[in-house]
Formats: C-alpha cells, sequence, structure tokens
C-alpha cells in the first residue's frame, strides 16, 4: 500500500515532508522511463529518489539483488538493514512506509493481499458467489478481481488507466465500484463457459489506522439498515465466533479434579499450551503449578502459534501480558507467586469486588496502612491508596517468607472503576487515559530497573484481571495492542481488530466477549486517533506560529477532573514528543 499510482516526482516530496518522518517511504511510477519505478525516501530532511528498473523478467535497482515482484523487493531493503546505500556507502534506510489512500472505502477492497491468501479465506470462510477487490502484485497500480466460483478461485485483472477502470478492455468505469456493481447486474463469463457471478462481498477488516472513523460509520450503518442489526459490527464479531469454534486447543489442566475448585467459572478454563506455570513450588503436590492465567503476547502474525510458553523472559515477542481471573479465596496464595515469578510490577484490576450483588474479584490486598500475609507464604504491605475519577492506584510492597523470595518489590495496582456493571463505558477516552498512565508506570519502571541479563527483559507482564478473565480483560489489551502497533508504525499503518482479537484468543479463550466491548475497540482506537491527528494539527499550527506546543487532552463525556497522583506515588509529567507520524505514550487527561 505504499505503492501511489497517481503521483509525481515533487508530489511524492510534498506528501514525504508533510505526512513522513526520516526514513519514511513510498514508490511510484516513473515519470522518465515509462515501466520502471521510482523509490522516494525521506532522508535527513529532504527526499531522495531511486530508480528502479522493470526489466520484464525482473525488478532491480539497475544492477544489484532481482526480484520477481516490486513488492519483493521493498520487502527485503525493509527487513535487510544495510543493504540499500549510497554511493558513498551512507545507508538508506526504509523504516516506515507512506500508505496510499485507498481507492474505495467499500469493505470488498483487501488492499495488498496475495493471490494465494485471498484464495485461502475464500476457500476457507466464503461461498460460491464470494468475491473481494485487491491489489496486483504483479503490476502496481492495477487490481484484481478474486470471486469463489464452482468451489475454486478465479482471479480477474482490472487494469487502471488514466483514472478509469475496465476488465480485459471491456467498459471503462469511474470507480472500483461501478465496476463491481456493472458485472453484480451483468455477470461474465469465462472462456471455459463458466458464469462469474458476484453474488456477496468477502468483506476486509483489514483499513488503513487514519481512515478508521469512515470504516466505524460504515459499520455503524450496516448495523442499523440490515435485518435488526444483523450485519456491521454484529457480523464482523459473529465471524469471530464461527473461526473461534474451528480453533479449539487443549485445556486438560483446568479440569483436573485437583485443579477443578481453582477455576471462578468451571467452563472458562486456561489453555494449556499458553497456561502460567507456578514454579518453585512443592512438586509432590497435584495440580501446586496450575493457576487460570495465560501468556498473551503482542506478536503480529502468530495466530496459529500453539508452542508452549516458557514465562515473561522471551526478549524475541514484544510486550507480553498476563490474562487471569479474579481471584478466589483458595487462589491468592497463587496469584502472589504468580506476580512474584513473574516480575510483574503493575496489576490492572478491571472489576469490582462486588457487581450486581454477586462476587466477582475476592479481596487480594490488604488496607491502606496494613500488612496482610497469605498462605504463610507471602507478605503485603499497603503503603498507600489514591484516587482519581476512574481508578484508584494503589502501592504494595510484596515480599515472600522463603529465602529466594526476600526481596521486597515495590508492586502498582491500578483498580479501573469506570466500567459500569453492564455493558460498556460510553466515553472511551477515560480507557485511554487509563491505558496512558498504565504504560507510563511499566516503562517508568522498565527505565529505572536494570536487566541482570542483557538477553532477559528487566520487568515482567502486565498483569490484567476482571473477573473470568476474558471479557474486561480481552478488550483493554486489544485496545492497547492496537494502540502500540499505531505509535510503532504510525497513523497510515494498516490495523486489523477483528485479526487482533483472533491472535489474542489463540492465547485465552473468549477474549473480548460481546459485540459491545469488539464495538468499544473500535471507539476507543476512533476517539485515540482523533485525539493524535488533532494534536499533530496543533502542533504543526503552532511551530507555523512561533510558539511552544500545548497539550491536547482526551475529552471525557463526564468532563470529571482526572487529579494528579501526587507525593510518593505520582505518575511522571511527559512532554510529548512525536516519532514517525504517530505519538508515543504521553499524559492526556479529559479536559
Amino acid at each position: 500500500r505504499w505503492f501511489h499510482p497517481n503521483i509525481t516526482g515533487l508530489e511524492a516530496e510534498r506528501l514525504l515532508m508533510e505526512r513522513g518522518v526520516d526514513s519514511s517511504f513510498l514508490a511510484r511510477p516513473s515519470s522518465s522511463n515509462p515501466g520502471d519505478f521510482t523509490l522516494s525516501v525521506r532522508r535527513n530532511g529532504e527526499v531522495t529518489h531511486i530508480k528502479i528498473k522493470n526489466a520484464g523478467d525482473f525488478y532491480d535497482l539497475y544492477g544489484g539483488e532481482k526480484f520477481a515482484t516490486l513488492s519483493e523487493l521493498v520487502q527485503f531493503y525493509m527487513e535487510n538493514g544495510g543493504q540499500l546505500r549510497e554511493k558513498n556507502g551512507e545507508i538508506i534506510e526504509l523504516k516506515f512506509p507512506l500508505n496510499c489512500a485507498d481507492p474505495t472505502t467499500e469493505r470488498w477492497f483487501h488492499g495488498h493481499l496475495s493471490a494465494k491468501e485471498a484464495e485461502r479465506l475464500m476457500l476457507e470462510r466464503g461461498k460460491n458467489g464470494s468475491f473481494l477487490v485487491r491489489e496486483s502484485q504483479s503490476k502496481p497500480g492495477d487490481f484484481v478481481l478474486s470471486v469463489r466460483t464452482d468451489d475454486r478461485v478465479t482471479h480477474v485483472m482490472i487494469r487502471s488507466q488514466d483514472n478509469k477502470y475496465d476488465v480485459g478492455g471491456g467498459y471503462k468505469f469511474d470507480s472500483l465500484s461501478d465496476l463491481i456493481e456493472h458485472y453484480k447486474r451483468n455477470p461474465m463469463v469465462e472462456t471455459s463457459g463458466s458464469v462469474v457471478h458476484l453474488r456477496q462481498p468477502f468483506n476486509a477488516t483489514r483499513i488503513n489506522a487514519s481512515s478508521i472513523e469512515s470504516r466505524v460509520r460504515q459499520l455503524h450503518k450496516e448495523n442499523g439498515c440490515r435485518g435488526k442489526g444483523k450485519a456491521g459490527f454484529w457480523e464482523e464479531f459473529e465471524s469471530l465466533q464461527q473461526q473461534e469454534c474451528r480453533h479449539m486447543f487443549s485445556r486438560k489442566e483446568g479440569l483436573r479434579p485437583e485443579n477443578r475448585a481453582k477455576n471462578r467459572y468451571k467452563n472458562i478454563l486456561p489453555f494449556d499450551h499458553t497456561r502460567v506455570r507456578l514454579k518453585n513450588i512443592v512438586s509432590d503436590i497435584p495440580g501446586a503449578d496450575y493457576i487460570n492465567a495465560n501468556y498473551i503476547r503482542n506478536k503480529e502474525g502468530d495466530e496459529t502459534n500453539t508452542t508452549v510458553d516458557s514465562g515473561g523472559d522471551d526478549s524475541s515477542f514484544g510486550k507480553c501480558y498476563i490474562a487471569t481471573q479474579g481471584c478466589l479465596p483458595n487462589t491468592i496464595q497463587d496469584f502472589w507467586h504468580m506476580v512474584y515469578q513473574e516480575n510483574t510490577r503493575v496489576i490492572v484490576m478491571t472489576t469490582k469486588e462486588i457487581e450486581r450483588g454477586k462476587n466477582k474479584c475476592a479481596r487480594y490486598w490488604p488496607e491502606e496502612g496494613e500488612s496482610s500475609e497469605y498462605g504463610n507464604e507471602w507478605k503485603v504491605r499497603a503503603v498507600s491508596r489514591t484516587s482519581t475519577a476512574d481508578y484508584t492506584l494503589r502501592e504494595f510492597f510484596l515480599q515472600g517468607t522463603k529465602p529466594e523470595f526476600s526481596e521486597s518489590r515495590r508492586i502498582y495496582h491500578y483498580h479501573f472503576q469506570a466500567w459500569p456493571d453492564h455493558g460498556v463505558p460510553s466515553d472511551p477516552g477515560c480507557v485511554l487515559n487509563f491505558l496512558h498512565d498504565v504504560n507510563a508506570r511499566q516503562e517508568s519502571i522498565a527505565a529505572s530497573l536494570v536487566p541482570k541479563d542483557q538477553d532477559e527483559p528487566c520487568i515482567g507482564p502486565i498483569l490484567v484481571h476482571c473477573s473470568a478473565g476474558i471479557g474486561r480483560t480481552g478488550t483493554f489489551i486489544v485496545i492497547d495492542m492496537i494502540l502500540d502497533q499505531i505509535k510503532r508504525h504510525g497513523l497510515d499503518c494498516e490495523i486489523d481488530i477483528q485479526r487482533t482479537v483472533q491472535r489474542v484468543r489463540a492465547r485465552r479463550s473468549g477474549m473480548v466477549q460481546t459485540e459491545a466491548q469488539y464495538k468499544f475497540v473500535y471507539l476507543a482506537v476512533l476517539h485515540y486517533i482523533e485525539t493524535v491527528s488533532q494534536r499533530m494539527q496543533a502542533e504543526q499550527k503552532s511551530l507555523q506560529l512561533g510558539r511552544e506546543y500545548t497539550n491536547i487532552r482526551y475529552k471525557s463525556e463526564t468532563n470529571a477532573s482526572a487529579t494528579a497522583i501526587v507525593g510518593e506515588t505520582s505518575t511522571p509529567t511527559y512532554t510529548p514528543t512525536i516519532p514517525p507520524t504517530s505519538p508515543p505514550s504521553y499524559g492526556l487527561r479529559p479536559k
């Protein structure tokens, strides 16, 4: 999607200087050599243009490595830093693709999807007559119509020329939407005589982050106009439910007789391949290593990874969380064992102890100024308690009674209390502010700790729990994962909320439990992107006026004042800066 089919060199420079940062890049057709291409890269505040030769059989940079497609060439130089150099030896880095706007907002457009992946998706989840449109990988700037016909997939090239679209030289259309609507009414016929019917769109869930507003608007519209809301958000969520039925993993440990009493809900059990195993326990006691908790790795593209997790010390993975249930009276000792074992310093609790008259989580901490001992093994001392409009922050010291656990550790307990007993919060801003404060704390602690081993992270996973450890827990984790992706790759990156939920569900069953929670993820990401865009515009304007930038805060419906936490437990104030077309964590509060 970094390919821009209709821009000149000057327009490429303008785009990269306005929307990009150093190491941002795009590809475009060559103006001087028709059939060839140009790679435009922003470097040191200027734009470098690199010629790409299309030899007919391969692509190369007028020498060097040769590639079958333009996509493979760009991917190679993105993944192999140092391979692309100036004549003087200076390295040219391709880090941040500056994506082209989609040619249509229709959900049947899948962007950069390979023929092989299109076939897999449609044969697994489509029906005869299902169709999608994707970018051509062999002819950049053109498109492909992929249709499932007679249990196979037919690919039809769509030519894009002079802002018109046609199929094999037939009728020319002003837009892809017009072309698709025409062939819906007038089916094409293959040379074999088979009729290619376009019956139902195979909708994409991927989207350019910066255009999420139009996707949310479209999903809202479909929710309301297609028979009792059986489309839009519901359709995407229902597809997730169907996929989960096909991908059930083993949960034998939670079913063992000795472990059943440790589960808050008898059917909500951890997958065996990602469960947290308690270590340094009495090994001859059956089930002593069991706790209802799973590791959730923020690693893109590992939906099918079913290898056993070894804990929070695998630095090859990205950000890690532990998702777990609310404590039962008989699991509090195991809970604190897990916190200490995993070197967790931040706990996120997203449920009240009692909701609608039912116990949702046993209190596993003492009152402020008091100490408690759990199972003759763990001592917890509560040293402070402060509150904002939406959450309470408690600070504990955790220490074991055994010599190997004797080092006292400071633990921060973020107890979010603005989630209603039923449904979801009406204001995504309060959740975004909360997540910011949680991440700022995690990053602050990580910066202050010195790792014992360079191969190990100095801080363990953020532990997140509600009551069952799947609904609100999953919603918080998925929102945080999507925001991390945007922070890393910029507002022009592709995000896929459904696929992210699917990845998380491959780690713990049922994460993001309801359609309302699924929709809330979209609304929270939308709110975040709107705030970041507003912030970047304000910064640009203030720079033009020669003033320092003033922070823009997340809007909150309640306009409640989220007071800064002061004293020993205060959260550091951060000066906002904007990296690669995306914001880092920064202190945002309701107005």
